[in-house]
């Protein structure tokens, strides 16, 4: 009882400090506060986000005691909040000298450098607090830690969070913020250790489930980002961010018909997403339902119709359903909105190609394969084209430049092997075909189709036999 009252008392002393200083401010007055006061006063500004209080608090205690080293270091901090740190380092330099006992200097210190950019100085200046005073040594930690964090110096601030959770192994906090820490410097093993740490001890913290979902699908375990999705919205189901993850892994794993409904139940708290809506619309789509797949990509269009993405999904419905004209209407819409999407270029030239547009086709291909070299769909397709129009010849000055350009693509090797046979050049072809081997032998089989194995030589046959691949 007499702690809650002392505490009443320290609330109550405060609330009057704060209002005797808002009313000094409004009335444009001059009051006398102690020392006490103006560290109550600014600790409170800084803690409650309000700088601009802090700054006229600070400014006013240095003017009434301009000795203090506590009111000094608050200055400083509030210099820190205001991303002034070389002044504020400036000030807390001079305060060194006259305490150097006086471990809050030093944190202050080290979070100006930490801000200016010298973490290694930072550290040391962290390291030197942490020697000052032995029965604050949990405190400093913490405080050093929080600096570390909000400076995003992640990788830093670990090895004082494992000592702390040593000294403090009852805060379960501090393991949450581990997992964090080694999430975002993608140690995500001990990341994920340490949220299931945390949730055994906090077993209905869903943003420690959704952080765990998100780790687990980095690590590409999908099957464990479900459930602890699962289990975030099963403590709170108006989660919009572990709805629309979960969605995106089962539209990921191509279970999209077990991704439609979570999608819809992201839309339903979220209907401006015009992302969420293009995303259902292509589950309905790869999965056969061509209506509600149209009906939901122009709904994407209505709320943003500078989505490239929506544009093409239309496209690819149309393309799909062999009406050519209609897919190149969308597929150049998409590409005039985003030309660096190396898809969108490779539909739009097969859609020309249907149309017998062979020179459009081809160029449109080439803008795929400058943004993305290895789009082996791409190159297949090329050779195709070549072959059926029976370009090889004009075809192989042009593929030997960009080979040079490239350097050594599975694909362009491929092609060139093909084209080489035909054109009667076994050991170029050889030579090509031995490149292509070399940095991906799978991918021979994409090729098998349009390999001319009735112009192949010994040598040709013996390179595949060794490499299984006949």
């Amino acid at each position: 009882m007499e702690e809650d009252k002392y505490k009443y008392s320290l609330e109550e002393e405060l609330r009057q400090v704060v209002l005797k200083f808002e009313r000094m401010e409004r009335n444009k007055e001059k009051y006398f506060f102690d020392v006490f006061e103006f560290e109550s006063l600014i600790d409170y500004y800084i803690e409650n986000n309000n700088s601009v209080r802090a700054f006229e608090a600070a400014s006013l205690a240095i003017q009434q005691h301009p000795n203090s080293v506590s009111i000094q270091i608050r200055r400083a901090r509030v210099l820190l909040d205001k991303g002034r740190a070389v002044e504020a380092l400036s000030i807390l330099k001079k305060q060194e000298d006259i305490e150097p006992g006086n471990h809050e200097i030093f944190i202050a210190k080290g979070t100006a450098l930490g801000m200016l950019g010298d973490i290694q100085g930072a550290k040391k200046t962290f390291d030197h607090a942490l020697t000052l005073d032995s029965e604050e040594t949990a405190n400093i930690l913490f405080a050093i830690v929080t600096v570390l964090q909000n400076l995003n110096y992640y990788d830093h601030l670990i090895p004082y969070l494992l000592k702390l959770i040593r000294m403090e192994p009852h805060y379960r906090a501090h393991l949450y913020d581990l997992a964090y820490a080694y999430e975002k410097i993608d140690k995500l093993n001990e990341s994920i250790l340490y949220y299931e740490k945390y949730l055994d001890e906090e077993p209905f913290s869903d943003s420690a489930w959704y952080n765990l979902g998100v780790v687990c699908s980095k690590k590409e375990l999908y099957d464990k980002a479900l459930e602890a999705y699962d289990f975030a919205l099963a403590i709170n189901n108006l989660n919009s961010f572990v709805i629309f993850n979960k969605a995106n892994i089962l539209y990921n794993l191509d279970r999209y018909a077990e991704a439609i409904p979570v999608y819809h139940e992201f839309i339903d708290n979220e209907p401006d997403s015009f992302e969420a809506l293009t995303y259902l619309a292509e589950c309905y789509e790869k999965n056969g339902e061509t209506e509600p797949a149209k009906r939901y990509f122009h709904e994407a269009i209505e709320l943003e119709p500078e989505y490239a993405d929506a544009w093409f999904g239309l496209g690819v419905i149309e393309y799909n359903s062999g009406n050519a004209d209609d897919s190149l209407i969308f597929f150049r819409k998409a590409v005039r909105m985003d030309d660096e999407n190396p898809e969108y270029w490779y539909l739009l030239g097969k859609a020309h190609y249907i149309k017998g547009e062979i020179k459009t086709a081809l160029t449109c291909f080439r803008e795929s394969l400058k943004l993305d070299a290895y789009y082996n769909e791409v190159w297949i397709d090329t050779g195709k084209i070549i072959l059926a129009e029976k370009l090889t010849g004009r075809a192989i000055p042009y593929l030997e430049h960009a080979y040079r350009v490239t350097g050594n693509l599975p694909g362009i090797n491929y092609l060139l092997a093909v084209f080489y046979l035909h054109k009667g050049d076994r050991e170029k072809a050889y030579r090509h075909l031995l490149v292509g081997i070399e940095i991906d032998k799978e991918l021979f089989t994409e090729f098998r189709d349009i390999f001319p194995e009735r112009f192949s030589s010994r040598k040709i046959s013996k390179l595949l036999k060794k490499n299984n691949l006949i």
